[in-house]
């Protein structure tokens, strides 16, 4: 094995990792990609046998680089480019450096977006990759200690935040289960009765090649599309919020993503994108023996 590939084995087997960091940093797969590509260009020119601890070096790297475009993003007071769930397994790096201590959904990626970007390092580095505020100093130029209060603020504004996600994931799971048990029983009347006026259903590419149309509106056309295609779908958490899929075999082939706004159904998206079907985005919850598949 030459060098090159030497570097570039030790370099996968931290991706994982660094990109998680770079997401929970950014909310934007695109962007944290972005990251985690410039961390491999500057682990490229730089003299790899010196550095003792890589998963650190490369965590410290792309750390920065996202500060970088963090404070980028707020100059230029630009969004993500999208917000889509990613939770990497849980573990620690070959050297045992960091656990990761919490997953995150898409309610936390919306609260973490008010934090500003050095609140954020210091938050998603210490508690969610156990990185030491010893460490994370110098990466936003203060003291540790200073460190430490960037990321008690941005704690409090979290947790403040969480309760109020956490109920509003439990209303849409309700509403989700009404709209399930009604396309399962076959009920067009339960079923219109948690559908918004406005409701309108957006399949992907993906999706469409199934069969699904591009749109659907109006409670009674989005009743009656349901109906027989929802009859097998089950429960599930789809970019961390409740939502159903189609897994035939238990391999999900549509997930189907809520909008839920004063109790009511206001958007579905059909989704059949093998990106947006892959474990870190789509949780199956229901049992399949109870979907009629």
């Amino acid at each position: 094995m030459d060098e090159n590939d030497w570097l570039a084995e030790r370099f996968e087997a931290h991706r994982a990792r660094v990109r998680a960091v770079a997401y929970r940093m950014l909310g934007s797969l695109p962007e944290a990609d972005d990251a985690v590509q410039e961390a491999w260009f500057r682990l490229s020119r730089t003299d790899a046998g010196g550095i003792e601890n890589l998963g650190a070096w490369l965590t410290t790297v792309v750390a920065r680089v996202s500060l970088d475009m963090l404070r980028s993003r707020t100059s230029r007071r630009e969004e993500p480019l999208e917000t889509q769930v990613l939770e990497p397994a849980a573990g620690t790096d070959p050297e045992g450096e960091a656990v990761l201590a919490d997953s995150v959904g898409l309610a936390l990626l919306v609260v973490l977006d008010t934090l500003n970007p050095a609140e954020r390092l210091a938050f998603v580095l210490h508690d969610m990759f156990a990185v030491p505020f010893d460490e994370i100093a110098p990466i936003v130029g203060r003291s540790p200690e200073a460190a430490r209060q960037l990321a008690s603020r941005a704690r409090r504004r979290v947790k403040g935040a969480d309760t109020d996600a956490e109920v509003d994931r439990e209303r849409q799971r309700q509403v989700v289960d009404a709209f399930l048990a009604a396309s399962r029983g076959g009920d067009m009347g339960a079923l219109l009765a948690v559908l918004d006026p406005d409701i309108v259903v957006r399949a992907d590419e993906a999706a469409v090649k199934l069969g699904a149309p591009s749109e659907v509106r109006t409670p009674a056309a989005v009743a009656e599309f349901f109906l027989g295609r929802a009859r097998t779908a089950q429960t599930a958490l789809v970019d961390g919020l409740p939502g159903l899929v189609w897994a035939p075999g238990g391999r999900p082939k549509v997930a189907f993503g809520f909008t839920v706004a004063d109790g009511r159904v206001v958007e579905i998206h059909l989704r059949a994108d093998p990106e947006r079907l892959r474990p870190e985005a789509l949780e199956i919850l229901d049992d399949p023996r109870h979907s009629g598949a």
